[in-house]
């Protein structure tokens, strides 16, 4: 049961580190404006003093709740408190550069950017300022990096349906020694966070990219985000390039414990892992799918094409990164339909990647057979496995009630959405992939529009489905009950 009393002062003490921490990002971005000499870089040196001082002040002011350990309640309410801070704090490059004069579509882009979900409201990418692109790569980089550090440190204390049974896989992980706490473990994925954003970015500029554009897009990249540095995201770039963001895209949204699993050399240890095959299967099935689809459908297009656009957008769409390097809209309506249905799946568990993720659906498949065997059999006793261990069967109500109101919510807010005056397809499209932390969607969403049109009323709403998505639904949904304050 939650302690009735909140220690508010604690809740301030935390939003302070996340200012220091924020701040701390913000140098980097003046350090690119100082390099290519832009006029952005005192408005950005004065935002980063006023974020790091008041992050200071802030922290000595509640000094003594330093080394003090939140209540699940109080946990709760940070998870959520802190991704806002971020995307508050985060509009304030926009704003003060001018580079986005408006508050709502700011914060719009800094939300999108730290669910690393990179739906954007400009229209024209190229005109920014160098800096200014860098902060919104870092946006991305920062949200994923964060989504690593609430997967291992907070969510397994908060026992969040399904982000509980990513921590068994840290336990597993544990289990091979390759940590005894969950600090340690927690230290080796944002060593492997860092090396696939190195290696990206290496393997970018061999292949002729700008290293400032290389870096931009593994931080976009790692993290699952989509925000790019040109217009035409990724369609303009050469086809090795393309190749080297799909495989990347691809291994972002595994689970990074299987990573770190591999690295130690467990590597035939983590190809057992069913949610990883399920993942690859559905990768490797819809993206030969699609390129059947658009090879034999599509005129004047060759099969190498066919194949690398087809495995590109269904990489992009599942671990939800949203880069785009053709429009999805015009392939022939089954191509859009598995484009769809990909948008509801999700990447792995333990990931950079939004959406319902995969180990969800292992989950709800296995219990549908075990449904069927049991209306075969119904005297004979089913144990639901897992990796070859049984799960309780609470997690599993629990995992099913999850993709229920999930979709639900979907649905809801399709109706919402409606309600702003937007088409059923624009609606359903800007909900699921804002939920799901996508980018683009369908209708006036899609691959080569943006979401500047949208009514203001219509942005906050969909930055709440961004964050809310993000943090997996119920760790924000539940500070809104009433029974969340009473007890």
């Amino acid at each position: 049961m939650f302690k009735a009393k909140i220690n508010f002062f604690l809740l301030l003490h935390f939003v302070s580190l996340v200012m220091v921490f924020e701040s701390l990002f913000m140098i980097f971005a003046v350090v690119v404006a100082l390099i290519y000499k832009e006029s952005t870089v005192y408005h950005l040196f004065y935002t980063f003093l006023a974020t790091l001082g008041t992050g200071v002040i802030l922290n000595i002011f509640t000094k003594k709740q330093r080394g003090e350990e939140p209540t699940r309640k109080e946990s709760f309410i940070i998870v959520s408190i802190s991704w806002v801070i971020l995307g508050l704090i985060g509009t304030v490059p926009y704003l003060v550069t001018q580079t986005i004069p408006h508050f709502t579509n700011a914060f719009f882009e800094s939300i999108s950017g730290f669910t690393t979900t990179g739906s954007s409201i400009l229209a024209d990418i190229e005109v920014l300022p160098k800096s200014i692109l860098f902060w919104r790569a870092e946006t991305h980089w920062i949200g994923g990096m964060g989504i690593i550090v609430l997967v291992v440190a907070i969510m397994p204390f908060l026992q969040i349906n399904g982000i509980y049974l990513f921590y068994s896989e840290i336990s597993s992980v544990t289990d091979e020694k390759i940590s005894t706490k969950i600090r340690y473990a927690a230290r080796n994925l944002w060593l492997v966070y860092i090396g696939l954003t190195a290696a990206e970015t290496l393997l970018l500029y061999i292949g002729k990219m700008p290293l400032f554009d290389s870096i931009c897009h593994s931080f976009a990249t790692i993290a699952t985000g989509g925000f790019s540095t040109q217009n035409d995201s990724i369609a303009g770039y050469s086809a090795y390039i393309q190749y080297v963001i799909t495989i990347f895209m691809m291994l972002s949204g595994i689970n990074f414990a299987l990573h770190v699993l591999s690295l130690r050399g467990n590597f035939r240890t983590a190809l057992k892992n069913e949610e990883l095959r399920l993942y690859l299967a559905i990768i490797i099935v819809v993206g030969l799918a699609i390129t059947g689809i658009l090879y034999f459908k599509m005129h004047n297009i060759t099969f190498e094409q066919a194949f690398r656009d087809s495995f590109f957008q269904v990489v992009s769409i599942i671990t939800a990164t949203g880069f785009v390097t053709a429009d999805y809209l015009q392939w022939p309506i089954q191509a859009i339909f598995l484009i769809a249905l990909l948008m509801l799946i999700g990447a792995s568990s333990g990931s950079t990647g939004g959406g319902v993720k995969v180990i969800r659906h292992v989950i709800a498949l296995k219990k549908i057979r075990h449904s069927f065997q049991n209306l075969i059999s119904p005297n004979r006793i089913y144990v639901l496995r897992y990796n070859g261990t049984a799960v309780n069967p609470e997690y599993v109500s629990g995992v099913l009630a999850f993709i229920i109101f999930y979709y639900l919510i979907l649905a809801v807010s399709t109706l919402v959405m409606m309600a702003f005056g937007q088409d059923a397809a624009t609606s359903f499209g800007a909900c699921a992939t804002c939920m799901g932390g996508i980018g683009p969607g369908f209708g006036a969403v899609g691959p080569v529009s943006n979401f500047l049109h949208l009514p203001e009323g219509a942005k906050y709403y969909l930055s709440f489905l961004m964050v809310i998505g993000r943090l997996e639904i119920y760790s924000v949904l539940i500070i809104f009950t009433r029974s969340f304050w009473r007890y």
